[in-house]
């Protein structure tokens, strides 16, 4: 996608990582509970920042919109 800084755990790349136990993931969200998180993921890192931690989030939002090649300002 040529997108720079990323695809790669490198200092000053822009890295997600997820830390789960395949043998134990499973969701739980429903049409009436769709924000219901799964199990078995304990920690997930957004952007080099911890957003899930033992399995329950920090209340961080390090994220941001990632623009392709394609993306063209309006």
């Amino acid at each position: 996608m040529k997108i720079k800084k990323r695809g790669l755990l490198k200092k000053g790349y822009f890295a997600d990582l997820v830390i789960l136990d395949p043998k134990k993931v499973q969701d739980h969200a429903t049409f009436e509970k769709p924000h219901a998180y799964s199990t078995g993921i304990s920690h997930v890192f957004v952007n080099g920042t911890q957003v899930l931690k033992d399995g329950e989030h920090t209340g961080i939002f390090p994220g941001r919109a990632v623009k392709g090649p394609a993306f063209k300002e309006n």
